[in-house]
């Protein structure tokens, strides 16, 4: 072979391993590069998706169960689900229990044939709502359905237009009920939603909806007649519970919409992306919130006359109305609240208000907001600081960018339940997940 040959095959085989290592370092890199995508992915996966403070982690407790909306769970930790729709087995109560206790539900199981959105367990009864009634069913010492078929009705006749018509429950000491009956109305115009519609005077809705009816709830076939007002002057509230430390009802409104449709010349688009706040009040008995005749403005921190009756975005509404304990942005759609009464969380925790967001579809030309779990502390009764976001993530990211659009949300927070252990629960009623959060050291 000649010197020439050998000095080509030479080259040609300097020229293999060059390429041979910058394949394997590539290779290398690549896998590196795998190694460190599984293991976010494996994170996330861990966290169920989910941001939350030093300490906490997330599972998914349950999935695609149905539209969950209202969560309640037993002294045992059976997990019982209210759905707005019938879910593929065409049930619309679900019952979830953790029988190896890893945090995920093998048993599920469900009967019923109302939407709705309201259920609350209290010893073995199981209270469960639908847009019109309120149904009581018996639960034995397995916490499970007596009389699946045959529900006793507890209260019937409530008024539903479709609009606002979620009838949400909750309990005081005393075994009262106390149900929300939102306004079927935006702002009580003479034309629902109809730009320059003057407002109703008196407000003739707040007979019968937009606020809090009170009923006895050991007594069957109870209607309006039966129960009490217990407030009024709420538009829409999804969210309430009663806190036992301050032995005292709180609620979460819905604001209302389109001052900028309505009312261009006095509202802009930015100014209706903030307008009004989304509001947490401590109710007692006989409290009027103002609406429709005023909402509130969280940065001038005061109740404003809506324009519907008189107002031009500045002129302050009448003192007689209560002001609420928070005022969160506009838009968000509280949707359930919980007060923590567990010992598994840090103690700042403890009898502090868990409040889910929705997330909003109309604060445009602001981002898209919501769709977390806020947090409230509080200390004897009363709300002790500024709120926070406790779990966020909860819609996801497309190509690496949150998403904020309603429609592609992963999830959207809707209902709160404390197990026995002192875990929260979260319902998402886009796609049926619940996601478990606990909390060690």
């Amino acid at each position: 072979m000649t010197n020439s040959k050998k000095n080509l095959l030479n080259y040609v085989f300097n020229i293999f391993q060059i390429k041979q290592q910058t394949y394997m370092k590539k290779g290398i890199l690549f896998l590196f590069l795998m190694v460190g995508v599984l293991s976010i992915n494996v994170i996330a996966q861990e966290n169920a998706g989910l941001e939350l403070p030093a300490g906490f982690k997330a599972n998914l407790f349950a999935e695609n169960i149905g539209s969950t909306r209202h969560i309640t769970i037993s002294a045992s930790g059976v997990l019982f689900a209210k759905l707005n729709y019938p879910n593929k087995d065409g049930n619309t109560i679900v019952r979830l229990e953790d029988v190896n206790k890893d945090g995920i539900a093998e048993k599920i199981s469900g009967w019923g044939k109302f939407g709705g959105t309201g259920i609350y367990l209290k010893g073995t009864s199981l209270y469960a709502s639908s847009n019109e009634a309120i149904f009581k069913y018996d639960l034995n010492s397995k916490d499970e359905v007596i009389n699946p078929l045959a529900p006793v009705t507890i209260v019937s006749g409530l008024i539903d237009r479709r609009q606002h018509n979620s009838k949400s429950i909750t309990f005081d000491k005393a075994n009262n009920i106390y149900v929300n009956i939102g306004a079927y109305s935006n702002a009580c115009q003479v034309e629902d939603r109809k730009a320059g519609s003057q407002g109703r005077v008196p407000c003739d809705i707040l007979d019968s909806a937009g606020g809090i009816w009170k009923f006895d709830g050991s007594k069957q076939n109870q209607t309006y007649k039966d129960g009490k007002r217990y407030a009024t002057g709420l538009r829409n509230v999804v969210g309430l519970d009663w806190n036992t430390q301050a032995n005292q009802l709180f609620v979460a409104q819905h604001g209302r919409d389109q001052l900028n449709s309505f009312y261009p010349n006095l509202y802009n688009d930015a100014q209706n992306a903030e307008l009004p706040a989304e509001t947490f009040y401590a109710i007692n008995e006989g409290d009027n919130a103002g609406w429709p005749y005023v909402y509130y403005d969280p940065s001038a921190h005061k109740k404003i006359v809506s324009p519907e009756y008189g107002g031009d975005g500045k002129k302050e509404g009448s003192s007689n109305y209560i002001d609420p304990t928070v005022a969160f942005p506009a838009h968000m759609a509280p949707m359930a609240v919980l007060f923590y009464t567990g010992n598994q969380f840090p103690e700042k925790y403890k009898n502090g208000a868990f409040i889910t967001f929705h997330g909003s579809w109309n604060r445009a030309p602001l981002p898209q907001e919501g769709f977390f779990v806020a947090f409230v502390p509080f200390k004897n009764g009363k709300a002790t600081g500024e709120w926070e976001i406790f779990a966020n993530g909860f819609a996801g990211v497309i190509d690496g960018v949150k998403v904020t659009n309603t429609s592609k949300a992963k999830a959207r927070p809707c209902g709160l339940a404390q197990g026995p252990d002192g875990s929260i629960y979260v319902s998402d009623d886009t796609k049926g997940a619940i996601f478990k959060i606990s909390y060690s050291k």
